[in-house]
């Protein structure tokens, strides 16, 4: 803080600015701008690496050798810092079946909440594919938006997404919403024609997009609360019947051992995209993301087992490989665009918001007691630089020395 007394000194008449700033040792460094975030330390990892074929990956020394799968192509990534451990045709773009339900839970679940009701219209059920998995949505009935949730996470209904994107906006525009909420998350390689995942000509994804959403619906208490549930009761009018999530690695069906931390989020299967699948796991302070896109061989449940390798193999890396990529890419020219971003400072109980030159589309909050992020604004001066300030000091104590001395010798 910044201390500023005027002190009049009686023999001489005259009056003196005088500054009393305790001055930091590291003072002489430039001063970050105002609301500026310190940006977090990260490695540098080749942006162009992803996209060569094959398999990824920087092993160090002691770093367990990546499991051999079949499927077409994969991704391990640790879900905090985004960095991807491993990858194998991270870009290649492959129909992504039920597992594109994810993309349409981050943009639809923000739109209603779970206990509002909604009546099913006949013309919200239109248009289902044939072979579609179903929960069981009747015409007629009400339904709570968390039972309509319920069935599109553990039953992978179809009936469901129908009608939860005739609640935002009608099919077509869901599909156009969903488009948005992939590219604005850097999804680059994500087309969506059917917002249920359903087989359509031109519709694909990509084990990184897939990874990405799986990570961003982590951050999402509704949606980990869905992609993590076991069991539930759908109600059916006056009664109501039990489902479960398909998902075999958390229910432990079908012969398929439940692993260990498992969160859940979201498997898939139609014809051309065959099994996909994203889960995700904790293990002590760590959580991984792992995507897994059409395996060759074992069967139709393979996926899940080499998903359940591809988890042990990350696990067991931990602190053993340098990444290979980051699912927090830095922004591209598309995605950053010509505006500007919004900086908020905290500033006497209130924020004060200020425009600073675009580096992304992202918006940077500081407020309260946000170590460096805190600007004091309380004073005439917290706008000024500290090196400007010192000068100033310097200047009006030189100016009163003299006066004073002056003043002695008259």
């Amino acid at each position: 803080m910044i201390v500023m007394s005027a002190v009049r000194h009686a023999a001489a008449g005259t009056a003196a600015l005088l500054f009393v700033l305790p001055v930091p040792a590291a003072m002489a460094s430039p001063a970050a701008p105002v609301g500026e975030p310190t940006p977090p330390a990260r490695q540098y990892v080749d942006p162009a690496r992803l996209d060569r074929s094959g398999t990824q990956v920087q092993p160090l020394p002691g770093a367990p050798d990546v499991p051999s799968v079949s499927a077409l192509s994969w991704v391990v990534a640790d879900a905090s810092s985004g960095e991807v451990l491993a990858a194998r045709n991270a870009h290649r773009k492959l129909p992504p079946a039920s597992t594109l339900k994810a993309l349409f839970a981050l943009t639809a679940l923000p739109h209603h909440k779970p206990a509002e009701q909604h009546t099913v219209a006949d013309s919200e059920l239109t248009g289902i594919g044939a072979g579609s998995s179903l929960v069981g949505v009747k015409e007629g009935y009400t339904y709570k938006v968390s039972d309509l949730w319920n069935g599109v996470f553990l039953s992978s209904g179809n009936d469901a997404v129908h009608v939860l994107a005739a609640m935002n906006g009608g099919w077509d525009s869901m599909a156009r919403q969903m488009q948005d909420k992939a590219r604005s998350l850097g999804a680059r390689d994500t087309h969506v024609v059917s917002p249920d995942g359903y087989d359509a000509p031109g519709q694909v994804s990509s084990a990184y997009d897939l990874a990405l959403f799986g990570r961003t619906g982590l951050q999402d208490p509704e949606f980990s609360r869905y992609c993590s549930t076991r069991y539930a009761d759908f109600p059916a009018g006056s009664w109501s019947y039990g489902i479960a999530n398909t998902n075999r690695l958390l229910t432990g069906a079908d012969g398929v051992s439940r692993y260990p931390g498992l969160l859940g989020i979201k498997n898939g299967y139609t014809t051309n995209a065959g099994n996909t699948l994203i889960s995700a796991a904790r293990q002590g302070d760590r959580t991984l993301v792992v995507s897994v896109m059409n395996p060759q061989g074992g069967g139709g449940l393979a996926v899940y087992e080499e998903a359940r390798s591809l988890l042990d193999w990350g696990f067991e890396a931990a602190g053993k490989v340098r990444p290979v990529g980051s699912l927090t890419p830095e922004p591209t020219k598309e995605a950053a665009g010509s505006g500007t971003r919004t900086v908020v400072v905290s500033g006497q109980g209130r924020d004060a918001r200020a425009a600073a030159p675009a580096h992304g589309a992202e918006a940077v909050a500081a407020a309260g007691k946000d170590d460096s992020r805190e600007a004091d604004s309380s004073g005439p001066s917290a706008g000024l630089p500290l090196a400007l300030i010192a000068s100033a000091c310097a200047a009006a104590l030189a100016l009163w020395g003299r006066r004073f001395r002056a003043a002695r010798r008259g």
